[in-house]
Formats: C-alpha cells, sequence, structure tokens
C-alpha cells in the first residue's frame, strides 16, 4: 500500500482495541473490563464505522485472563452486528496462554500474532520464540484465521520475512505496526516511512501508536494508503489532561478525520475481503 492507494481512494480498515491486558480502570474507570461492558461498548464503535475488534479477556478483578475470550467473545456476538472479532495470541506466558485466543467456539476470524518478545516493564519481558510464532501462524492457517503480525520493532520485520519465506503465510500479508515507548518503535514521521518503506511485496499495513502519538500517527498512515487501530487499550486520554470517556470517543475522532481526507471506511463484509477472509 501507499500513498497512490490514498489517492485512489482504497477503503480503510478501522480497528478499535477496547481493552488490552494490562492497564485497568485505576488509572481511568471508563476502560471496559467485563465481556457485556466490553461488548456495549464495541457495539457503539461498530456503528461508527469499525470492523474490526481487537480482543482480550479479563477475570472478574480485571486482571489479564485469556481463558474469558470465549465469554467476550459470545457477548460481542450477542450485542453486535457483523463486526470481525481478533482475539488476542500476544502478551502471555506460557504458551497455553497464548494458544487460548484461537480455540475459542468458533474460532475467531482474526487473532494478533506478535513476531517476538519484548520488554513490558522494569522487570518483566514477553517471552516468545520462533517455535511459537511458527506453531501459532500453522494452525491459524489451518483453522482459516487470519494473522494480524505484531511488529513492535524493526527486528520483528524480519520475523515477518522468515515466515514469508517457510511458505508458512498466505498473502495478504497484514502487517501491524507498532509506534510506542521501550521496546516498541521509536514514534515519528520519519520512522513511520521508513517502516512502510520495508514493508514486504503483497502486504498491507495497520497503524497502531500509543498515547499523544495515536492521532498523528494513525494519520499519516491513512494519507499512505494504511489501515489504523485506535483505542483504549492504546491510548487513555483524549487530550493532554482529559481522560478519554469511551472507545467510541476515539473511534469517532479518528472517523472524521479519515472522511475530511476523503477515505471511505470499509465495512466488515468489505474488510474480508480485502483481507481475504473467507466466513
Amino acid at each position: 500500500m501507499s500513498y497512490q492507494d490514498y489517492l485512489d481512494r482504497k477503503k480503510l480498515i478501522l480497528t478499535v482495541a477496547t481493552t488490552g491486558g494490562v492497564h485497568g480502570k485505576d488509572v481511568n474507570p471508563n476502560l471496559p473490563e467485563q465481556p457485556y461492558e466490553i461488548a456495549r461498548q464495541v457495539r457503539e464503535c461498530e456503528k461508527l464505522g469499525a470492523a474490526i475488534v481487537h480482543v482480550h479477556g479479563r477475570d472478574e478483578h480485571g486482571e489479564n485472563d485469556p481463558e474469558r475470550l470465549q465469554a467476550v467473545n459470545d457477548a460481542i456476538r450477542e450485542e453486535c452486528d457483523d463486526i470481525i472479532i481478533q482475539n488476542t495470541t500476544g502478551g502471555q506466558s506460557p504458551y497455553e496462554n497464548r494458544i487460548a485466543g484461537i480455540r475459542t467456539d468458533p474460532a475467531p476470524e482474526m487473532a494478533s500474532l506478535d513476531m517476538g518478545p519484548f520488554n513490558r516493564g522494569q522487570h518483566i519481558i514477553t517471552e516468545h520464540t520462533r517455535h511459537n510464532i511458527e506453531s501459532l501462524a500453522q494452525e491459524m492457517n489451518e483453522k482459516g484465521i487470519k494473522p494480524e503480525m505484531e511488529v513492535f520493532n524493526n527486528g520483528h520485520l524480519n520475523e515477518v520475512y522468515r515466515l514469508i519465506e517457510k511458505d508458512i503465510l498466505d498473502p495478504p500479508y497484514y502487517i501491524n505496526l507498532i509506534f510506542g515507548p521501550g521496546t516498541f518503535t521509536i514514534p515519528s514521521p520519519e520512522n513511520l516511512i521508513n517502516m512502510v518503506n520495508n514493508l514486504p511485496d503483497e502486504s498491507l499495513f495497520n497503524i497502531l501508536a500509543t498515547g499523544q502519538h495515536q492521532l498523528p500517527l494513525t494519520t499519516m498512515g491513512a494519507i499512505m494508503g494504511g489501515h489504523v487501530r485506535v483505542g483504549m487499550e492504546d491510548n487513555l486520554y483524549f487530550k493532554r489532561g482529559e481522560q478519554v470517556e469511551s472507545n467510541a470517543q476515539l473511534v469517532e475522532r479518528s472517523v472524521d478525520v479519515i472522511h475530511r481526507l476523503g477515505r471511505e471506511l470499509a465495512t466488515p463484509d468489505e474488510a474480508r475481503a480485502i483481507l481475504g477472509i473467507d466466513r
């Protein structure tokens, strides 16, 4: 994808990440944690134009819990019309927790696939071996689940090329370029352009940027012909000093920007066609 895709007005896929698995109501009381609390916010985001929801599960105390993914999936299907469910397989150790995201019933249409380890705080590292990555990718392929490859830094992009060379993935390759602190790619316009320029052939890209970088870098991604992800997993503030009220507030702002740029949003079915997802 490129600036020419923007000029050609190709449709944009908007993903909302409502919850995440790290911060909770202690840092923003508006963050949804329980299944129907999440599902109600997803419903509002779908009405605004979100085609994909990135899903995490939380236990009754708000702690990250992959075993609750089934309950969240069920609640979203009950509340929403047709939004694509993308379960997480990330940020979890051991491997049995990661794989829970692709073993719900029914299986999700999409799942995230971290392309390597990264730091998660002063004393925590998210471990993820090549063996685990390949095993997840192969099971997704067998089940018809479209992987979204999570590229947290330049080295992870090398791993995308490695999977392609091993013929584990089917095109189009959907790559989520992540910008933020720690071992994420340093958030800057220059780095976004560099990452896009290094993408493999037959790939589509999505932009995820944390905190204050969410709006400017997703706007750049839209101009460069890419897709975007917003939501309270990645950003808890609407503007400096003002906490976001809901995921819908972030989605509504992005929808307004996207429309002002002259791009149209893909419906869930149009997103399936773009990504090569068979229902």
